[in-house]
């Protein structure tokens, strides 16, 4: 297991680089990623793909000191972060119910393809030990939560799909991270006991969804106490980190199963303690801050490859090109081909043994399984955990194979990140696959029923005495035309022909929104209010025309 230990060591290496010269160039890849994030929409690509292309090419350029980032950084800096926002934007309802297929694909797949790999590395690479073989295996075998994320979230697919996507790779990390804990103790040690590694699977795995509940329940009692949004921001930001760090270095369990409970739990807990102010604020920051960590971890698994083949090529065990590239080839092909084949027999087979299985849920069609097949990235978490290879056996000898796996590793990244990240559009629009609108629809009825609420219970308010019964009807006015538009929105998301009245509904209140906004800004630039004001009835403004955004994005 990592230890927290093994983030001490330079994040860049070079002769002796100063502290001022590292910061200008953590400066300059926040740069370069702003631009290639700007670039990537224009050139219909995935930002994650080009960053990690990008940063290909600038680890290239001459005279740059080479990038090796330390393992370590990626585990505990980003890895906590990116899960616990993942699982916090995660439907706890659409979760489970698709938890069976997130399940076979989370262990059942990432089992078989630790095991696949492996026979096919040992087989393919003349000299390659067994346990190194299962150690390449366990770290190519789980997909990335970011890359998942990142990519199928802007691509129009059934929100099903992405749900599956997503929830498997939140969990399949725990797995493989044990697989891969295993697999380098009987390559250090030269010790491997199935049943110890199977009990410890279970123990891991099972205290740290505990530590999880624990965590999210605990957070959810205290943040009711609070209110404080910078308090309670800071709190959120601390709270992966901390749950992370007491799992995986305190009581030695899964720190990332026990991250990803803390964050489907809270994400259940949170309308109920949460002030609007709180939520408002939370998002902006989280939002930014993934969005950061994100492309700095792309563009860094870029940066990565000249040193990765300027360690290959020192070596003492010289390899020579050609068989490299045939030996990364055939590697990627297997893991694309084990989680194709994988895919369709647990959507097939499942569903011809149980009849009831067919009932609840029917077979989803070729198309849909093409897509989940193919949808199989890999990304920082593999090379983190190839980066964190030892160098030395318990008895002193070289790490068998260390450089040639961390090598595999980068080659299976980029077959799969790059060429199938790369190939997804052009994959969904030849399959017809497209948003099936169910998470539209559903949004619609939610604030159709909530604008029918609002009217109920202004209609009980009315009947009392201490209400103005001129503001009743004013709020009325305002709900009964909502409601109006929102049953027209919803018969058309539910396929019926009607006349869009909401779009220009939308386009009349943002027009009197700017005017307002004008308004406000000439008194100010006249000197008639200072600027605490502005602030203040723009923020209201801000709101309202994000409001109007969201429905008309949905329109």
């Amino acid at each position: 297991m990592l230890s927290f230990t093994s983030l001490t060591g330079s994040f860049v290496q070079g002769n002796g680089p100063s502290l001022s010269s590292i910061i200008i160039l953590i400066l300059g890849l926040l740069v370069t990623m702003v631009v290639l994030a700007i670039i990537a929409p224009r050139l219909r690509i995935p930002y994650p793909i080009l960053l990690v292309l990008g940063g290909l090419l600038i680890g290239f350029v001459p005279g740059l000191p080479r990038f090796t980032s330390n393992p370590g950084i990626v585990f505990l800096l980003f890895l906590p972060p990116l899960l616990y926002s993942s699982a916090w934007l995660t439907s706890w309802r659409d979760f489970r119910a698709n938890l069976r297929p997130i399940s076979l694909l989370a262990l059942g797949l990432v089992l078989l393809t630790t095991v696949v790999v492996a026979v096919v590395a040992h087989g393919l690479i003349p000299g390659l030990p067994w346990a190194v073989a299962f150690v390449l295996g366990a770290i190519v075998s789980p997909t990335d939560t970011v890359a998942a994320t990142a990519i199928t979230q802007r691509l129009g697919i059934p929100q099903r799909i992405v749900t599956i996507l997503e929830g498997e790779s939140l969990v399949n990390d725990a797995t493989s991270l044990v697989a891969y804990r295993f697999a380098v103790a009987a390559v250090v040690s030269g010790v491997f006991s199935p049943f110890d590694a199977g009990v410890q699977f279970v123990v891991v795995s099972v205290g740290g969804i505990a530590l999880g509940l624990v965590a999210g329940w605990s957070l959810s009692y205290v943040s009711r106490w609070l209110n404080n949004p910078p308090l309670e921001i800071t709190v959120t930001l601390v709270t992966p980190f901390a749950v992370y760090l007491l799992g995986q270095e305190v009581l030695q369990v899964s720190g990332v199963l026990a991250t990803v409970t803390t964050g489907l739990y809270l994400t259940w807990r949170a309308p109920t303690f949460f002030s609007s102010g709180t939520r408002l604020q939370t998002y902006a920051v989280w939002e930014t801050l993934i969005f950061l960590l994100n492309g700095l971890l792309f563009i860094l698994m870029g940066l990565q490859l000249p040193a990765i083949l300027a360690v290959l090529n020192s070596t003492t065990v010289p390899y020579s090109h050609i068989p490299l590239v045939w030996h990364a080839v055939l590697i990627s092909l297997t893991v694309i081909l084990v989680r194709l084949v994988w895919v369709f027999l647990q959507t097939l087979l499942p569903r011809m043994i149980s009849h009831r299985l067919r009932e609840r849920d029917p077979y989803p069609g070729w198309r849909f399984v093409v897509l989940i097949g193919w949808t199989g990235m890999r990304g920082a978490l593999s090379l983190a955990a190839a980066l964190a290879l030892p160098e030395v056996t318990t008895k002193g000898a070289v790490f068998p194979g260390r450089e040639l796996v961390i090598y595999l590793t980068f080659s299976v990244i980029l077959a799969t990140l790059v060429a199938q990240g790369l190939s997804l559009p052009l994959l969904i629009r030849g399959l017809g696959l497209h948003d099936d609108g169910a998470s539209e629809r559903q949004e619609m009825q939610a604030r159709l029923i909530a604008a029918q609420a609002a009217l109920a219970r202004l209609d009980e308010l009315a009947s009392q005495d201490e209400v103005s019964q001129e503001v009743v009807q004013h709020l009325r006015t305002y709900y009964e035309i909502r409601v109006r538009s929102l049953t027209k929105r919803f018969k058309q998301a539910e396929g019926e022909p009607g006349e869009d009245l909401a779009i220009t509904h939308q386009q009349l209140q943002r027009e009197i929104l700017q005017v307002e906004r004008s308004a406000v800004i000439g008194l100010r630039n006249r000197g008639e209010i200072n600027d605490e004001v502005l602030r203040r009835i723009e923020r209201e403004l801000d709101l309202e025309e994000q409001r109007l955004a969201g429905e008309a994005g949905k329109a």
